[in-house]
């Protein structure tokens, strides 16, 4: 199983989802060709009425636990409540681009 779908998979089982976009960030990365190490996940839920944006945060690396400790190098969150996600009209900024990191590394290897 990818490494998406088991972010997806687990998103699902563990919060009522309203909305869900997870996006494969990685080739903005310096990491070899079809790497899945680098996600935005943009998530919609109801579960997240009263929370602050750190403990949505929090919840969803305990989730994600697993992924964070292995494959995925770097995960931005964009949580919602879905009276948040109205009043944005449903739109997120997109990341910015890599800076170049490891590329510059004699040892790095794309």
């Amino acid at each position: 199983m990818s490494v998406a779908a088991l972010i997806e998979r687990k998103v699902f089982d563990a919060l009522p989802v309203a909305h869900f976009a997870l996006e494969n960030e990685s080739h903005k990365h310096s990491v070899p060709a079809n790497s899945e190490t680098h996600f935005k996940l943009v998530l919609v839920s109801e579960q997240f009425e009263g929370m602050l944006p750190v403990r949505r945060h929090q919840l969803l690396y305990k989730v994600l636990a697993d992924e964070l400790a292995g494959p995925v190098h770097a995960l931005a969150l964009h949580t919602f409540t879905p009276a948040e996600w109205q009043a944005k009209g449903g739109e997120v900024v997109s990341s910015p681009d890599c800076l170049g990191g490891s590329k510059h590394d004699p040892e790095f290897k794309a």
